[in-house]
């Protein structure tokens, strides 16, 4: 988590509304995919439980938590 960021929206610029708004659920699952780090993924989260709270994406969300952590144990 050693990135720096200049907004709110991570360092890719691609807010939680671009993520989990997609037309369809192939770009959805490439949003959460490409979520960088936990920062990112809890913005998502929040997002999700706000608007949708649809439980097969808060689901894939919490197993890319589990990813980021992993990855961050292996650092």
């Amino acid at each position: 988590m050693a990135q720096s960021t200049d907004t709110d929206e991570g360092d890719d610029g691609f807010p939680p509304e671009k993520r989990l708004e997609a037309p369809n659920h192939r770009l959805i699952e490439a949003g959460i995919a490409t979520i960088p780090d936990m920062e990112t993924l809890r913005d998502c989260v929040a997002y999700e439980n706000a608007h949708q709270n649809r439980t097969p994406i808060l689901k894939r969300l919490e197993r890319k938590a589990a990813e980021l952590r992993e990855a961050e144990d292996e650092e």
